[in-house]
């Protein structure tokens, strides 16, 4: 029994420290347009647009011209990397 518990204290605080190890960010501006599958606002000059769906929690009346905070995460799904041909050096 005290095995379990120990196990399952172990899993439990590694689930929560991978789920801590995906860095945060986060944009704050005005809506400029809502889909069922992005948002879009407005950060400076720039026009910030971020995916969406159905497990995006939303606290308040989400609307466009409402000002917003938005976090969200960037992780990497698949890295490809292209090797360069190496040129020959110029004979003089």
């Amino acid at each position: 029994m005290k095995r379990i518990a120990i196990s399952t204290l172990l899993a439990l605080t590694l689930a929560l420290s991978l789920q801590a190890a995906v860095k945060t960010y986060q944009v704050t501006g005005p809506v400029l347009e809502l889909r069922a599958d992005a948002i879009v606002v407005q950060k400076g000059s720039d026009r910030w647009e971020i995916a969406r769906d159905g497990a995006t929690k939303i606290t308040g009346d989400l609307k466009v011209g409402s000002k917003v905070t938005i976090e969200y995460r960037m992780t990497a799904t698949v890295i490809t990397v292209k090797t360069e041909a190496v040129k020959p050096a110029k004979k003089k």
